[in-house]
């Protein structure tokens, strides 16, 4: 079975190319969901090729940006510098000044009220896969900002989004942790930037049991280990070193903690920003 890399390097200020590091290199997208914007937002927008705002989301960007660059006086240029690509979604909760202001800066805005049956988040990944021919969707990497916190039903659907999505990776992000899909059909490696994310991790079974689960580079391993709900379900693990292995019959979602003592913020170079 095929082997699928995966890194957290994209919360590094520059992200490595070394051959010691096998993971492939990644082109970002970057989604803004409507929820309080992590502190390391400025970076994960100097590493994306595209930037999305999912509704509300645009609200988040236009009023929390300030606060996470607090040294840039200039409000309105930094605003400026930060202007989404798309805003999509069904448009119920983006304020109406919000939507005039990047409006006139040029970003296209995707009116896609007539659709009720899908999250705003599944709206814009779908326009991310179907609208950038240029960037090779093997080698793609959709960030999402605000996917955790606030209202569970909101949660669990930004959880359903990567499961309806399993053929592209997708990165579900708030202050205090990661998550991502690890679907049955490869084995996967993952390399842990351990100075800035673990070491608590868990790997959780959504949608079906897990017959059989094998991992190598945790405190407490699995050996073609059976997980579910109402039975073992590998939450509060711990990393032991730099690479953690996962095989497993069915999908499974990891989760891995970003860790506090860490400095993790603005590039060092925000001169990308436009």
């Amino acid at each position: 079975m095929e082997m699928m890399r995966h890194t957290s390097s994209f919360l590094l200020p520059a992200i490595p190319h070394d051959v010691s590091h096998p993971p492939p290199s990644l082109s970002y997208a970057l989604v803004i969901l409507n929820q309080r914007l992590p502190r390391f937002t400025p970076l994960l927008w100097n590493h994306a090729q595209i930037r999305l705002c999912a509704d509300g989301g645009a609200n988040r960007l236009h009023d929390d940006l300030p606060h996470l660059l607090p040294h840039e006086h200039d409000v309105s240029h930094l605003r400026t510098r930060y202007k989404p690509d798309v805003i999509k979604g069904d448009m119920d909760s983006i304020r109406p000044e919000v939507l005039n202001f990047y409006t006139n800066l040029g970003t296209r805005i995707l009116d896609d009220s007539h659709d009720q049956d899908t999250t705003d988040l599944h709206k814009c990944i779908a326009y991310i896969r179907d609208s950038t021919p240029t960037l090779e969707k093997s080698n793609l990497c959709i960030l999402v900002t605000g996917a955790l916190g606030g209202r569970f039903d909101h949660e669990a659907g930004n959880i359903n989004v990567i499961y309806r999505f399993s053929n592209l990776r997708i990165i579900l992000l708030s202050d205090d942790s990661i998550i991502q899909l690890l679907p049955r059909t490869h084995h996967h490696e993952i390399h842990i930037q351990s100075a800035v994310e673990g070491p608590h991790c868990g790997l959780i079974p959504i949608g079906m049991p897990s017959g059989t689960t094998t991992t190598t580079g945790l405190e407490w391993n699995l050996a073609e280990t059976e997980m579910k709900f109402g039975g073992l379900v590998s939450t509060s693990n711990l990393v032991k070193g730099e690479k953690v292995t996962v095989e497993s019959d069915s999908d499974l979602i990891w989760t891995i903690e970003i860790r506090k003592d860490c400095n993790i913020g603005e590039p060092s170079s925000s001169h990308n920003s436009s």
